[in-house]
This record gives structure tokens, C-alpha cells and sequence, in this order.
């Protein structure tokens, strides 16, 4: 995967009412109310959402299975509420998971992935995706764009993807989907995924966007 693509660019372009609910849709993934689904992917991280969340959808009854990702990152910046640096994201995330009551056997899970595309890749080798037809995705709201467009890349064709996501704070500002463009850190914090979705997606790492539908 290409280093160096900024979370929080300078320049971020002015955009009317059409172009603002475009990107919100391709940063944030489309609208859709939760529902029953065949797994839950949990994408890995620090933040108390990833864990708190999937509880929150085994409580709801909305899915049984769960599929929890995430080792060490080399260069992630931890949540300030994160105890544990040295063990790796998805051993923690499955301990709460238990703890709240989930059947140890039906959480799948991976230790070793860096990065999102190896939270994808590594997940595959320890749960058989062709016998799911629906997934719930945990991760943080901006980032739910390119996160699913990660798992569309790798996993086989046809599986529904409804984004389960919480939204991160940074300096004290919220940043989902109704308010992202009220506020510069959201708005260079979303323009940041929408680059990267567009150069990871030109490297093959994600499913992209075509040239002759993006903004710049």
C-alpha cells in the first residue's frame, strides 16, 4: 500500500449542496438502517466503538457470528482509552466480546493485520466467506467508505455490506455523516479518506472510483 497520503490535506476544494451529498455517500457509505445480517467484520483499532458497537449488535440480535481483525499497527495513534499497547487490537476486542456474552466459537478472528487491506486479506484465512450473503461492518463512521470498499475488493461478489459505524472525535469535534462539513477538521479529515480512496483504489488495494466520476 502507498505510504505518505495525508489524513488531514491542506486545500480542500469548496463543493455545493450536489458534491457534499456525493462525497458523504462515498466516505461514509450509503444510508441504510441495520438489520438482521448473516456476520458481523470488525475491523481493527483502538477506539472503545469497535468492541462496543459489535456488543451492541449481538444485544439487538442482529447477528451471531463475528468476525474480529487487527494486530498491532505500527503507526496507528492509540485511543487515549486503550490499556493494553502491547497486545494486539483483535485480542482485546474479543475479550469484551466474551465478556458481554458472546460464545467464544462464534467469534473468528485474526492477529496479525497492519493495515486495512490486512485486516481483509488475514481475515479470509480463518472464515469462509462464500457461506455468508450479508454483513454488518463495525469501523468509524469516515472511514466506512473505504473500509467496505476494501472488503467488495477481496471478498467474493454479491454479499450486502450495511455499515454499523461510530463516530471519532478528534480536539473535541465529532465527525459523521449530518456534520462533517461544519467544521474544518472534518472536512480535511474527509477529504483525506477521499484521496485515499482514490489512490489506493488506483493501486488495486480497494474497490475505486472511476476517473469519470470523481471530484478532482
Amino acid at each position: 500500500m502507498k505510504p505518505g497520503i495525508e489524513k488531514e490535506p491542506v486545500n480542500v476544494p469548496q463543493m455545493n449542496e450536489k458534491q457534499l451529498t456525493w462525497l458523504t455517500d462515498v466516505i461514509f457509505g450509503e444510508e441504510e438502517n441495520a438489520v438482521v445480517c448473516d456476520a458481523v467484520f470488525v475491523f481493527g483499532g483502538t477506539h472503545p466503538g469497535h468492541w462496543e458497537k459489535a456488543v451492541e449488535i449481538y444485544e439487538k440480535g442482529l447477528a451471531n457470528s463475528f468476525i474480529v481483525t487487527g494486530g498491532i499497527s505500527p503507526t496507528g495513534v492509540k485511543h487515549r482509552a486503550w490499556e493494553n499497547a502491547n497486545i494486539p487490537e483483535s485480542t482485546f476486542i474479543k475479550q469484551k466480546l466474551i465478556e458481554a456474552g458472546i460464545v467464544e466459537e462464534n467469534i473468528f478472528y485474526e492477529d496479525t493485520s497492519r493495515n486495512t487491506v490486512e485486516n481483509v486479506t488475514h481475515a479470509m484465512k480463518v472464515f469462509d466467506f462464500s457461506k455468508v450473503k450479508s454483513l454488518l461492518v463495525v469501523c468509524k463512521a469516515h472511514g466506512a467508505g473505504r473500509q467496505i470498499r476494501t472488503l467488495q475488493k477481496y471478498v467474493p461478489d454479491g454479499i450486502k455490506m450495511v455499515p454499523y459505524a461510530f463516530p471519532a472525535v478528534y480536539n473535541g469535534v465529532e465527525i459523521c455523516r449530518d456534520n462533517w462539513h461544519h467544521s474544518e477538521k472534518g472536512r480535511v479529515r474527509v477529504w483525506g479518506e477521499y484521496l485515499r480512496i482514490c489512490t489506493y483504489g488506483d493501486a488495486g488495494h480497494l474497490q475505486g472510483i472511476p476517473v469519470e466520476e470523481r471530484m478532482i
